[in-house]
């Protein structure tokens, strides 16, 4: 068992969701700069952010020099002591990627540093192993951060194994095969994965899979493009998996540009918490489907999603403790989210003896508030 936490004062510690620049390739567009690894392209996520209330945004790869494993040489195109007081200044804080020699080689100057200028955080990546010394990483990487009250997320992880209950400062981990493979697999089935992990993986605590895709793909029209990437299975699958996966540390991984064209679904993203006072599983079978009700305060949310068949579901409401709500919020798979998997329905839904009738398309979902 985990030992109990070491940090006496947690209250610096706050989950949140985090604009995220990679999987979407920085591909801002309708701007009058040129996106990219700069200045501009930053100040726009953290403009997005602060608009939806959404409490990070991180640079990931490219922010410091490639090849050099030495976070202290930051590219010219970036200036971070000035986002950062640009974050400050729209109540958004930044968060910074880094590559597992990279911080191990200088940990503490690393830490201090970036802490005394306002970073809020660390994405450490590519330890990819769990042998004596990397896992030694881990706790030293945990401890040495809460020591400068950053946070982590561990990328290019092993399965969590109760170092977030040591140092809760550790606020997620991969361990998963993530959205990211969508980028360049095209034999994946994502869709199947999707349905499988939270009966497997997640067990083990919370995951960073990274979903909010706002490009959506049905089976036959799915394509693995690096630079403008999407996703499979439906629009309120992506939804849906805000509620369905345990994700303290919550990544929307599309560019601002797309979410700002999406507003009723970018406005669901940036509203659902990311921790939870009571979760209970409604229904589901291991690779099939799966619906989860999760509530916050005096507010349940309930996601579904299924695999590749078409599904119809009867959610019992009624075993939800003190739930009374005779209606509520969902956002539906459309009439024709087969044909084009970003079609959705979003409208009320009245709640009838406690129960909702969902119809989910094929790799579909639908995500309710009540």
């Amino acid at each position: 068992m985990a030992s109990p936490s070491r940090i006496d004062d947690v209250s610096w510690i706050q989950p949140g969701k985090v604009a995220w620049d990679w999987w979407n390739a920085w591909n801002v567009y309708g701007v009058d700069f040129e996106a990219g690894i700069n200045n501009e392209t930053y100040k726009y996520y953290i403009d997005f952010a602060a608009q939806y209330g959404i409490e990070y945004v991180i640079l990931d790869e490219g922010w410091a020099v490639n090849k050099q494993a030495d976070l202290f040489q930051v590219v010219p195109e970036i200036d971070l002591d000035e986002l950062v007081h640009y974050g400050l200044e729209r109540n958004v804080g930044l968060v910074l990627w880094a590559g597992y020699a990279a911080i191990e080689k200088d940990m503490e100057r690393v830490c201090q540093h970036y802490s005394d200028m306002g970073i809020r955080g660390f994405k450490v990546d590519f330890m990819d192993r769990d042998d004596q010394k990397a896992v030694d990483f881990y706790y030293r990487m945990a401890e040495t951060a809460a020591k400068y009250e950053l946070f982590i997320d561990f990328h290019g992880a092993y399965k969590p194994t109760g170092l977030n209950r040591t140092w809760p400062n550790v606020l997620n981990f991969e361990g998963v095969y993530g959205l990211e493979q969508a980028k360049w697999d095209n034999h994946s089935d994502l869709v199947t994965n999707e349905v499988t992990i939270p009966f497997i993986r997640m067990v083990a605590g919370p995951m960073d899979y990274t979903q909010g895709a706002m490009k959506n793909a049905n089976k036959h029209n799915f394509a693995a493009i690096y630079t403008e990437p999407m996703s499979q299975g439906t629009r309120c699958r992506q939804l849906a998996e805000y509620v369905i996966f345990e994700s303290p540390f919550n990544m929307l991984c599309d560019n601002p540009s797309n979410y700002l064209a999406e507003d009723e679904c970018t406005q669901f993203i940036a509203n659902v918490p990311t921790t939870w006072d009571e979760t209970v599983v409604l229904d589901g079978k291991v690779g099939e489907y799966l619906v989860i009700a999760r509530r916050k305060d005096f507010r349940w949310y309930v996601g579904a999603i299924t695999n590749w068949e078409e599904r119809d579901l009867i959610i019992d409401l009624g075993v939800l403790p003190n739930f009374g709500a005779k209606s509520g919020h969902i956002f539906r798979d459309g009439p024709n989210a087969d044909r084009v998997a970003k079609d959705y329905v979003s409208e009320t839904v009245q709640v009838m003896g406690n129960k909702v009738k969902l119809h989910l398309a094929k790799g579909g979902g639908a995500a309710m508030v009540f």
